[in-house]
């Protein structure tokens, strides 16, 4: 390991040198000592160039380059940001609440509507303080993410976690359907002639907010902050406008009998005006829609910037204030000018109030129009928390194992790409399936946010009563009331809203969660089957003989490469096989194969009667297999086409075989490619070859802009120009590590890389190393020696910058 050689030779009192050959006249000849190299760096990881395929270089087009993992940290959110992506749903609602409410009121007790709107959005916004001041313990109380999945998952089980996550999944998936589609009706009632294009613009509009979700969290805040901004803006103005005006007596009541309005009901006496219990809970409930997309901070409280939690309560409780600001002053306002809803949808409430507020005047029509189009705008992009909350809620159950494992891994730009597509099309088939129509859509909403919301609150309350942290009578009280009310909110809207398409949900969700348990238990059994044994099965004695089988369909160059491979593996006995289908293609590959002088294996031609391949591939392997002392490894050339039409031309019988054969025991089966490049074979057939200069040149400065750690750590030493045999301090990133032996004795090896070069840690002795592991961020001080030829550093003192996520350690 010091690199010198091993000289034993050694002088004696004599001219004659003991060990040194002479010539014939017997003078010694002149000992010349190897030059010893000095060792080098490691090559960085992918310095050697692969051509990528097109559909990564046309994605690397559309989405941008893709971000490794320190940048995860560049990708989180500062508040505002963070305000603008994960409560653009909720301060949407403010557009439409009020509303809802006046839908409900009017038809049943008439210009008493306008009396009792304003106390039941004050009962709404009591709810709003509950579960606002729930979800702000939960972030307290679950500092990386705290969606109603996470609280009910770690309090009730995994099991009960699910009535939560497939709610929430619901929920998320009906307000992108919803928000788009009401987006789309403020636009198409501004523009009565794209109204024949209200599928094909709303399919248009998630697409590209889903586009610029995959792009990343911080593009998808560049391109949406803006316009809430405007709408948190315009709103503002309207209240403080209107209010004032109301308050100068310059507002009046407009007449509740209108054209295209809804139908006027007659008040009554007491203290609901005439209105059944029944009616005054359903208009309550319907102004909890309100609330739809409170919980998108507690889940996503992981895209803020540190120190996370902080930042999220206090986002929290800012978007809390904005959003009840708007709804009430809303409801303030339609109380005052007596807004009437109209049975299409159009006018909105929110733009009669505008009208009135605003006036005829040339600045009055200007911020009327303005608010239009920005109410256009937060409606289809209110869409966007969905977009944010989805994926994460999504990875949370899939690393649970109740949602397909692709949920929980991270895409091209550090997004959960997989959770963003399958939003996606769900949203885009309910679109296209009700053409739309936010009628048919809005029944099926907000019962599933309550019943998060629910879940959220009762889980917290069993959290407080297990833990019983500071002040935790006072917390349990508070997630409990938020828990009770949002539960009641949501045995009405089930009861009010059942005929009209609740019950939908009612079926589909108790559905979902069956499958997700039965998802589930096959995850389960899988990893049982495969984890109980490994200990015996290592320690199971080798088999006895090894055998090569090489499926030969005909003489070509993949056949030819299989054989070759077989040579490699060095068995005890290489076998040639070809299934006779058409007996005159046997005797022509029979001729050909004879010619071969060089190819010193036979070939074994066996009769297929039934033409059933698969079968006689199975029965021979079997019956090679009938010593119980052999181990087979049968290879399958396939043969790989670049063009999609020419793999249509061509079957896949190699997949099939592999499948069927590799069920018996101690059968490899293993697929030798051989790819065909076609007409243009220095164009499609893959190369490899060494970067040049230029190339390497831009890859070490674009790595160093992502070097981190040369700006945290002064005085280090780059890789590459590292001392031989000097203590020295280096930083970079550990890129990869693992258990090895030297001599006998156990040592865990880490190489870490930084833009010149790559090292080699070695711990000997050890066989893990706390915290070593791919990713993190590290500095290492130590003498420079080599392993390999290559530099090493033999048990180095050593400190971890960052966590292999970007975090900061804690």
């Amino acid at each position: 390991m010091n690199g010198y050689p091993d000289n034993k030779g050694s002088s004696g009192a004599s001219g004659d040198k003991a060990g040194v050959p002479k010539t014939p006249r017997g003078d010694a000849r002149e000992i010349r000592i190897p030059e010893v190299k000095s060792p080098q760096a490691l090559p960085i990881t992918g310095s050697i160039f692969l051509p990528e395929t097109l559909f990564y270089r046309l994605k690397n087009k559309m989405l941008g380059k893709p971000l490794v993992t320190d940048q995860l940290s560049e990708e989180r959110l500062s508040k505002p940001v963070a305000l603008a992506i994960l409560s653009s749903d909720v301060m949407s609602s403010s557009a439409y609440a009020t509303e809802q409410i006046l839908n409900i009121l009017i038809p049943v007790v008439g210009i008493a509507a306008f009396s009792l709107v304003v106390p039941v959005s004050i009962l709404v916004l009591v709810v709003f303080l509950f579960v606002t001041a729930s979800y702000l313990e939960v972030i307290k109380a679950y500092p990386r993410a705290g969606g109603a999945y996470v609280v009910a998952r770690d309090n009730f089980g995994l099991k009960i976690a699910q009535i939560a996550g497939v709610s929430l999944l619901i929920d998320y998936t009906l307000t992108v359907a919803v928000s788009v589609s009401a987006g789309t009706d403020a636009l198409t009632s501004a523009v009565p002639a794209l109204q024949h294009y209200n599928v094909a613009l709303s399919v248009l509009f998630v697409l590209m907010i889903a586009f610029g979700n995959l792009r990343g969290i911080r593009e998808a805040g560049k391109t949406f902050a803006f316009p809430t901004f405007l709408f948190i803006i315009n709103m503002g103005l309207l209240i403080v406008v209107g209010l004032a005006r109301a308050l100068l007596g310059q507002l009046h009541q407009a007449p509740i009998h209108v054209p295209g309005g809804v139908p006027v009901g007659h008040p009554g006496s007491g203290l609901l005006y005439g209105a059944s219990l029944f009616i005054f809970l359903k208009a309550f409930a319907n102004g909890g829609t309100a609330l739809t997309g409170t919980e998108a901070i507690s889940n996503g409280v992981s895209i803020f910037k540190n120190p996370q939690a902080r930042n999220a309560r206090i986002t929290l409780v800012i978007m809390s204030v904005i959003l009840g600001t708007m709804f009430f002053g809303v409801s303030l306002l339609a109380h005052v000018v007596h807004a009437v809803p109209r049975l299409s949808g159009s006018p909105t409430v929110l733009s009669l109030i505008a009208s009135q507020v605003y006036g005829q005047s040339p600045i009055g029509r200007f911020l009327f129009y303005f608010l239009q189009i920005v109410t256009y705008a937060i409606l289809v992009l209110a869409a966007n928390t969905s977009f944010t909350g989805f994926p994460f809620l999504a990875s949370f159950a899939a690393e649970d194992s109740f949602l397909p494992r692709q949920f929980s891994r991270r895409g091209h730009r550090l997004t959960f790409s997989n959770g963003i597509i399958v939003l996606t099309i769900l949203a885009e088939i309910l679109i296209i399936a009700t053409r739309s129509r936010v009628s048919d859509l809005i029944s099926l909403y907000a019962i599933g946010v309550f019943t998060g919301f629910t879940m959220a609150g009762a889980g917290m309350v069993k959290h407080h009563l297990v833990h019983k942290e500071d002040h935790w009578k006072r917390r349990a009280f508070i997630n409990g009331a938020a828990s009770f009310l949002s539960l009641l909110v949501d045995i009405i809207f089930a009861v009010t809203k059942f005929t009209s398409g609740a019950w939908v949900i009612i079926v589909v969700a108790p559905a979902l969660v069956f499958l997700f348990i039965r998802l589930n238990k096959q995850y389960v059994i899988e990893e049982e089957e495969l984890e109980s044994g490994v200990a015996q099965a290592w320690e199971m004695p080798v088999m006895r003989r090894h055998v090569v089988i090489v499926m030969v369909d005909r003489l070509d160059l993949a056949t030819a490469r299989a054989l070759e491979y077989a040579r490699a593996l060095v068995p005890d006995e290489i076998r040639a096989v070809h299934f006779v289908l058409d007996t005159r293609k046997a005797r022509q590959l029979e001729r050909e194969w004879s010619r071969l002088a060089a190819v010193k294996i036979d070939l074994e031609f066996i009769e297929v009667v039934d033409r059933r391949l698969r079968r006689a591939a199975l029965e021979f392997v079997a019956e090679v297999l009938a010593d119980n002392e052999t181990e087979v490894t049968v290879l399958l050339p396939r043969r790989a086409y670049p063009r999609v039409w020419s793999r249509v031309l061509h079957d896949q019988t190699a997949d099939s075989i592999a499948d069927v054969i590799s069920q018996l025991p101690h059968v490899n089966a293993t697929i030798v490619p051989f790819h065909v490049a076609g007409v243009s074979s220095s164009k499609s057939k893959l190369r490899v070859q060494f970067k040049n200069e230029e190339r390497e040149q831009k890859r070490a400065e674009e790595a160093a802009t992502d070097d981190v750690s040369r700006e945290l750590v002064p005085g280090t030493t780059p890789i590459g120009s590292l001392p031989w045999r000097t203590t020295s301090k280096i930083a970079g990133r550990v890129k990869s590590v693992r258990v090895q032996s030297l001599d006998s004795v156990p040592s865990l090896a880490a190489r870490v890389e930084d833009p010149t070069g790559g090292i080699l840690l070695v711990f000997a002795g050890r066989r893990s190393v706390p915290g070593m592991e791919p990713g993190r961020l590290i500095t290492a001080v130590g003498v420079v020696g080599e392993v390999g030829g290559h530099l090493a550093m033999m048990n180095p003192d050593y400190e971890f910058l960052a966590s292999p996520d970007g975090l900061e350690d804690e």
